[in-house]
Order: structure tokens, then sequence, then C-alpha cells
């Protein structure tokens, strides 16, 4: 029954820690291009 019951737990917790990664990879692109923005706009004379 152990071995059963393991996979489907494997799989949730990669399920979650996927959604984690895509949230801090997107979160950390948006930063990014604010910054660039932040940058372009400061530099104009």
């Amino acid at each position: 029954m152990s071995a059963k019951r393991k996979p489907p737990t494997l799989q949730q917790k990669k399920e979650e820690v996927n959604k984690k990664a895509i949230l801090w990879i997107s979160s950390g692109i948006a930063l990014l291009i604010i910054l660039i923005i932040v940058l372009i706009v400061i530099a104009q004379p």
C-alpha cells in the first residue's frame, strides 16, 4: 500500500514546486523589466 501511496504525493509536490518556480521566475522577469524601464527613463536627458 505504501508503494501505491507514494507516487501521487510526489506528483503533487512536483506540481507545487513548478507553480512556485513559475511565480518566482515571472516575478523576477517583471522586476527586471521595471528596473530596465526606470533606468532608461532616468538616463534620458
